[in-house]
């Protein structure tokens, strides 16, 4: 069969699709199978076309598996050895054992075969594995938290009808003031709690400014707008929800922020949209009812 390569010329193995290793099992199966049903009697001084046949076809499997002369190739290529010539013995003046001797290989080969369709059946067990383990990662990358942080001001009110709304639609309200201060600064707790995928931040007229020597108007209080500002860096605005209410100064850099009214009932079916735009189940009928 040809002297054997030095491993530093050996070719890496093919990389199959999951579709030729299958393909590849079958034509080893079925080689397998008439290998097993050869009948030794047919040997005319140990000459077969079958065999000769055979011999091509593993060829061709093992070249279309695992890439001529690759280091799997080599360690299979065996197989197709399959006919005896019998040369020594005729030398010598004996008759040649044709039958014992082709049986030998053929039990040889089938052995080979079968190595060849395990290590096959390998490769396609890994491509599983990747896809049910990519599945399972893009599953978890899907699992949405259900804790939403609520930015508010001083107004009670706007603050417990969002978080009994998100309540209502099983999300958990994240309520800054609600949480431990444990000698933290604002934005550290909102840095501790703010393990989210969504943001609701209410805009409420707690404050009132304006340039220096202009008339004071409504605005949200500061530490509203800073957390706005960190929330929309952090989940992106497609993430936070704003929602105004009353008469409300926005500030030109969140001008491009894009707010709901909370003036009305509107707001409910708004948020509701947002959070499933982001990627969260809504119960509709919920919203509905809310």
């Amino acid at each position: 069969m040809g002297q054997k390569p030095p491993a530093a010329s050996l070719k890496p193995k093919l990389q199959l699709s999951p579709l030729a290793i299958e393909r590849g099992i079958e034509r080893l199966d079925k080689c397998i199978g008439e290998l097993s049903e050869f009948n030794i009697l047919t040997l005319v001084d140990g000459e077969s076309q079958k065999l000769d046949s055979l011999t091509l076809t593993i060829k061709d499997i093992l070249e279309r598996c695992f890439g001529e002369n690759s280091s799997a190739y080599q360690r299979f290529i065996a197989a197709a050895n399959l006919r005896y010539g019998g040369a020594l013995e005729i030398l010598s003046g004996q008759v040649p054992d044709y039958s014992g001797n082709v049986r030998k290989n053929i039990n040889r080969s089938l052995g080979l075969l079968k190595a060849a369709q395990d290590t096959l059946q390998e490769d396609l067990a890994e491509h599983e594995n990747s896809i049910v383990s990519t599945s399972s990662d893009a599953g978890a990358a899907a699992a949405l938290s259900k804790r939403v942080f609520v930015v508010h001001g001083h107004e009670e009110g706007p603050r417990e009808a969002v978080a009994r709304f998100l309540m209502q639609l099983g999300f958990e309200p994240i309520i800054l003031h609600e949480q431990a201060n444990q000698g933290r600064t604002i934005m550290e707790k909102v840095e501790a709690h703010g393990q989210v995928d969504f943001a609701v931040v209410l805009l409420t007229p707690d404050d009132e400014g304006c340039a220096k020597g202009g008339k004071p108007e409504p605005r949200a209080r500061q530490n509203v707008l800073l957390e706005l500002g960190y929330f929309l860096g952090r989940l992106g605005r497609e993430k936070v929800c704003a929602l105004k209410r009353g008469t409300v100064e926005i500030p030109s850099d969140f001008a491009g922020v894009v707010w709901e009214s909370m003036d009305g009932n509107s707001w409910k079916q708004a948020l509701g949209r947002e959070l499933e735009a982001a990627g969260h189940e809504i119960d509709w009928n919920k919203v509905m009812r809310a």
